[in-house]
């Protein structure tokens, strides 16, 4: 049994290494988990010592096998409890991160693989993130971002990079969501941010905001 400590280093090893295809470093790690890298070092050598890790000093970190159906599973509980909250509790996407940090720890899988049956097997949580199955398979979209888009094309939101509150906040302001549909009008050469049409509306973003929207 893993602590909620671990579970989520293991998480978030997982997100940041692409799911498990690359090697993930100490500063990477005390990034995410708004922390130093000496308290870092000191989990992943208790990681190792479960072989949930392989680590060395000075070099990346991955996740064993063990590890990663670990991390995955954690992940899957997380992004359907999102899922969930949005679609049938009614909270909006910037509110849901939190509490699914809390439920993600629920350690039962008779509940988790019900709570998947009852919302009709989703494959993507409400930020467009790829929900992984019981056995840990999942589907990876071929998305491009908002910014590269063509002028004059069209496409579907399917997601975003950036879950902080502020800038899902700031999307929904405009309308931007999952399933809508926008054009690119125009491009600014001189700072690259872009002019769209949703809903017949115009906005304009800076090159940030929409290399943080992927579509497709």
């Amino acid at each position: 049994m893993q602590s909620l400590s671990e579970e989520n280093y293991l998480k978030a090893i997982c997100l940041i290494s692409r799911f498990g295809k690359n090697e993930v470093t100490t500063n990477e790690l005390a990034d995410e988990m708004k922390t130093k890298p000496s308290s870092v070092t000191e989990m992943l050598k208790r990681l190792a010592k479960k072989n949930l890790v392989k680590y060395e000093k000075y070099q990346g970190v991955t996740l064993t096998s063990s590890g990663n159906k670990i991390a995955l599973t954690i992940v899957r509980k997380h992004r359907l409890w999102e899922y969930f909250l949005v679609e049938k509790l009614g909270f909006t996407w910037d509110q849901v991160h939190e509490v699914a940090e809390q439920l993600e720890h629920i350690q039962s899988s008779s509940l988790i693989n019900r709570l998947d049956k009852f919302l009709d097997y989703p494959r993507f949580d409400p930020h467009g993130d790829p929900i992984p199955g019981e056995n840990g398979n999942f589907h990876l979209g071929s998305f491009i971002t908002l910014n590269e888009l063509k002028t004059g094309n069209s496409a579907f939101v399917m997601g975003v990079k950036n879950h902080s509150p502020e800038f899902l906040q700031y999307l929904s302001k405009i309308k931007i969501k999952p399933g809508v549909t926008v054009k690119l009008l125009k491009r600014e050469q001189f700072d690259f941010s872009i002019i769209i049409m949703i809903e017949n509306k115009k906005h304009t973003l800076s090159k940030e905001v929409a290399m943080n929207v992927l579509i497709k």
